[in-house]
């Protein structure tokens, strides 16, 4: 019996997929629930399992391009189960070689990353005295032997790629994924479709770099995660949010739908492009909920393991640039969100405070919005609130000075 294997639904709103990757081969047994395909969406990477267990035939290749219901390969579940090699190997393994001690001569020194490299003498000994990576060096000896005047052109040219011509003008065509034609049209739609202005301010980051540096190893040890500064900007923009709530909605054909809950988009760059995975009710989380779902999340996004559930809604997003080592950039509003907070790198800068110069770890943080729903006082209102929140780290307690909400004042 020959068992066919199409591609699921994934989504309402997806229609065509791009088989990405085969991970059993054509001719290959599997069992049934084992993963033999890698698919790609517009907005996730999935996987296709074994109806039944079988000899695997594919269909298509690599790199097409399929619609939901297409056959994508089947399964003859009549075919014989190959005879494995395990018992064998594990006879083999069982099995050690004799080894002997032997003094170490100059026949028998271990060998080390310079002796395994095919080099003149005196080729291996400027490798060796200037510490250089061999993999940089372009031999030019039969059977890739590296020659003196090899090693000399590596150091006369550092950094360039090994191999490499000089003045080389190489041009190579990648198709374009699903996900990068998804980012590159959203991002499109986002300048063209919205009214988008972004208005910018900077943090002292002095209290917070002093409460991490003071309780990370408590907080490990208690919650088994790492505190990082996502958490910190996380509750200060729901505060923020529930406070300013134009900046928390967003336009739905003639209306404005306003969220009483703040599912909080971030942004990760994952190994096929930029995805937003979302963490929801972020304001009902405490610090160590928001850490451990970050680590999730990015977790999966690194493993092209989100989910589309994982991936949709989202009312406000945050972005982190500084990772990379931006120090100040316009986030682009991820659609239909009306706005998205870009945080920067951390850099020390001289501050006047008190009338007095002092050095300071400062970053540039940076709210895009949408102009059509949110005015200047709610962005600019909304940033501050978020530079005070993060410069005061006591008031993400109770939102406010804890002082004045004992006083009711």
């Amino acid at each position: 019996m020959v068992a066919e294997i199409k591609v699921p639904s994934v989504g309402e709103s997806i229609t065509e997929v791009t088989l990405v990757k085969w991970i059993k081969k054509s001719g290959d047994w599997v069992e049934r629930d084992e993963v033999i395909a890698e698919l790609e969406s517009e907005k996730a990477t999935f996987e296709i399992n074994a109806e039944k267990a079988g000899i695997l035939k594919t269909l298509v290749n690599e790199g097409d391009n399929l619609k939901i219901g297409d056959t994508a390969c089947s399964i003859d579940t009549d075919g014989a189960k190959p005879a494995t090699a395990e018992p064998t190997t594990k006879k083999e393994e069982a099995k050690p070689a004799a080894v002997k001690d032997v003094p170490a001569t100059s026949e028998t020194k271990p060998s080390t990353t310079t002796t395994e490299v095919k080099a003149t003498p005196v080729a291996a000994a400027i490798i060796a005295d200037k510490k250089i990576d061999p993999s940089t060096v372009v031999p030019s000896g039969s059977n890739g032997k590296i020659f003196k005047q090899d090693v000399l052109e590596a150091l006369s040219k550092p950094g360039r790629k090994p191999g490499l011509a000089l003045f080389a003008r190489g041009v190579r065509a990648e198709k374009m994924s699903n996900l990068r034609k998804t980012i590159s049209r959203r991002l499109v739609e986002a300048k063209n479709t919205t009214a988008m202005l972004t208005t910018f301010n900077e943090v002292d980051m002095s209290s917070i770099m002093e409460i991490r540096a003071k309780n990370k190893d408590k907080f490990k040890e208690v919650h088994g995660v790492n505190l990082g500064f996502m958490s910190f900007f996380t509750k200060a923009c729901c505060f923020a949010l529930q406070e300013w709530p134009a900046v928390n909605a967003m336009i739905d054909g003639e209306n404005i739908s306003y969220h009483d809950f703040c599912d909080i988009s971030i942004a990760v760059s994952a190994p096929k492009g930029l995805v937003v995975p979302v963490i929801r009710n972020a304001e009902s989380l405490s610090m160590a909920e928001i850490e451990k779902k970050v680590v999730e999340l990015a977790t999966k996004a690194k493993e092209n393991k989100l989910t589309i559930e994982e991936m949709s809604g989202g009312t406000f997003t945050i972005t982190n640039g500084g990772v990379f080592g931006s120090l100040m950039s316009t986030p682009i509003i991820n659609i239909p969100q009306s706005a998205i907070l870009g945080m920067h790198k951390i850099q020390e800068r001289p501050m006047a405070i008190n009338g007095q110069v002092v050095i300071r770890p400062m970053m540039y943080i940076a709210l895009s919005y949408d102009h059509r729903i949110i005015d200047g006082r709610e962005s600019v209102s909304f940033l501050v609130r978020v530079k005070e929140l993060l410069e005061k780290p006591d008031l993400l307690l109770f939102g406010k000075d804890p002082v004045k909400s004992l006083l009711e004042i």
